[in-house]
């Protein structure tokens, strides 16, 4: 059997092999669904809501004060705010004025951002107008940046909420207009049709990929619509369902799993402005929603609350965790104790989210060697194999790089021809991940190809250590690196904070490793931490840890 015969099929209901009809663009899609349901909520923020109709009327008006401004097709906008209903109103309006969505982080600082505005050229801007007055007008300033439209978090809910801000209090720059009153005033006759196709870009998502400086992989509209439209088949909603914003939107996973598949099906997308446990708990209380996607770290930090209860998760027909790595005891601790099975997921940026999954009614296997879960299956339009050093497929258990090719697969960089060609050779992705496919089709990442530690010559893999690390009862958030020693060359250490009320010491937790692992793999020693280091998505960032002492826990 080859990975081309796709085992993984046979895991797959009739309905998630069914072949695909995905629009010709995201534009489309979202214009069927206005079409549709016009009067039905689209954008549900704190208590305010936008329907439809609402949603198209404002971004028809954001596109034309970008055309009327110079903004030209196939030009770039970059949206850089929190998740608020103004984040998908400039997305649809950069998108409906023919131009290509720049998704970019708010926690970025100076340096990142003039390098995002530099390397994809944006010549339109969407921010926070706290953040144009503080740092990026000045970022700005030495871009191609030549439109600027600032909002706050504030509006387009009925009161303003001080769990969001500190204070209420607008500060409006005078040097750039206002999202929303630009929007209205420029509304009433929609822009010319962009006439945008599948192979038109949709999104240039900075990543830093494999290696190198931070590049835009270009997500076509086709890459976006295929895989919110599969996203909405393997959940299979009920009509009208509401979909909560976990994941960040100027995330790949938030933009597809959330955005795109609630547009694409017509469901109501609920914002909560940033991940802050209470109010994202307050949010999914009043919203009710049926599905949402996070990384595990906010699972963690869900069932960390002690008024988190089995009834606030009671309307959900599904959980999903992606962007992260997701360890089955904390899989098996939400399912214990709110009553759902956490699926997960496996999808890089350059493969538009996710390129597998967990099939609802399924559940994920643990490899028994390693204690890996399995991060799902691929689709029926997706072939995944595990290949060696020279490119060539390795026998089903083995473990090798994770090569991807299918619809959701970007067609390269934007304006890097050569890395495009390094990872994507002949449209495959390479994608730096380590992993192993079991024979009926499961796939299990290992771990990052350049995160692999070597001890005295022996390979050990962070997840492994730490997947250990999080079955003790202690421990709420672990990561693994490697560090210099004078004997093995390297050895391993481990990073962990602990649940609150809960106490445990490093000698406690290296006994612990030690009793599961082979000698090689236990830690040498473990550090506690109050809080772990995280990127904008939630994902733990050892990069930031080796070598690099961190506040102890008191």
């Amino acid at each position: 059997m080859k990975y081309a015969d796709k085992p993984w099929l046979q895991h797959l209901s009739a309905e998630q092999l069914a072949p695909p009809d995905p629009p010709p663009s995201m534009l489309h899609a979202f214009r069927a669904s206005a079409r549709r349901v016009p009067d039905r909520t689209a954008l549900a923020y704190f208590d305010g809501r936008l329907t439809y109709a609402q949603a198209d009327e404002l971004s028809d008006g954001i596109a034309n004060h970008l055309l009327s401004h110079g903004f030209r097709r196939g030009d770039r906008a970059a949206i850089v705010l929190q998740n608020i209903p103004q984040f998908v109103l400039a997305l649809l309006g950069a998108w409906k004025a023919g131009g290509v969505a720049v998704p970019v982080s708010p926690m970025y600082k100076n340096r990142e951002l003039g390098h995002v505005l530099r390397d994809a050229q944006v010549t339109a801007l969407v921010c926070h107008e706290r953040a144009w007055r503080s740092y990026i007008r000045e970022t700005a300033a030495d871009s191609p940046v030549g439109i600027a439209l600032t909002t706050s978090e504030l509006d387009l809910q009925s009161r303003n909420d001080h769990r969001v801000l500190p204070t209420d209090e607008r500060i409006r720059p005078d040097d750039t207009p206002d999202l929303l009153a630009a929007a209205r005033d420029a509304a009433g006759a929609p822009p010319p049709d962009p006439a945008l196709a599948s192979d038109d870009a949709a999104l240039l998502t900075y990543t830093s990929g494999t290696t190198g400086t931070p590049k835009g992989a270009m997500n076509t509209h086709g890459n976006m619509a295929y895989n919110a439209q599969r996203q909405c088949r393997v959940l299979a909603l009920p009509d009208g369902a509401t979909i909560f914003a976990l994941a960040p939107l100027f995330h790949i996973s938030g933009m597809v799993s959330q955005l795109a598949a609630a547009l694409a099906g017509a469901s109501t997308l609920a914002l909560a402005y940033r991940f802050e446990t209470g109010v994202v708990l307050d949010a999914i209380r009043e919203h009710r929603p049926a599905y949402m996607v996070g990384p595990s770290t906010a699972y963690i930090a869900l069932m960390s609350r002690p008024d988190t209860t089995a009834d606030d998760f009671a309307s959900f027909r599904s959980v999903s965790s992606g962007g992260a790595p997701l360890p089955p005891a904390i899989v098996e601790e939400f399912r214990q104790r709110y009553g759902h099975y956490v699926r997960n997921g496996y999808g890089l940026t350059e493969c538009t989210g996710a390129c597998a999954n967990v099939p609802p009614g399924k559940k994920a296997p643990v490899d028994p060697v390693t204690g890996t879960l399995a991060v799902g299956v691929p689709g029926p339009d997706t072939v995944i194999r595990i290949i060696g050093e020279t490119g060539h497929d390795v026998p089903f258990g083995e473990h090798g790089e994770i090569a991807v090719r299918g619809p959701m697969v970007v067609p390269g960089y934007w304006q890097r021809p050569e890395e495009s060609a390094a990872a994507l050779p002949d449209g495959e992705l390479r994608t730096g991940d380590i992993g192993f496919m079991d024979e009926t089709g499961w796939l299990y990442v290992v771990d990052r190809k350049k995160d692999m530690i070597s001890a005295s010559g022996f390979k050990v893999w962070p997840r492994e250590v730490e997947d250990v690390l999080y079955t003790h009862p202690a421990v709420r958030e672990a990561a693994v690196v490697g560090v210099p020693d004078p004997y093995r060359g390297e050895t391993v250490k481990a990073y962990v904070s602990l649940k609150p009320g809960t106490s445990a010491d490093p000698d406690e937790l290296v006994a612990h490793c030690k009793d599961r692992l082979a000698a090689y793999k236990y830690p040498r020693e473990v550090e506690l931490l109050t809080e772990l280091p995280k990127n904008a998505s939630g994902k733990i960032l050892r990069r930031e840890l080796r070598g690099v002492p961190g506040q102890r826990q008191g």
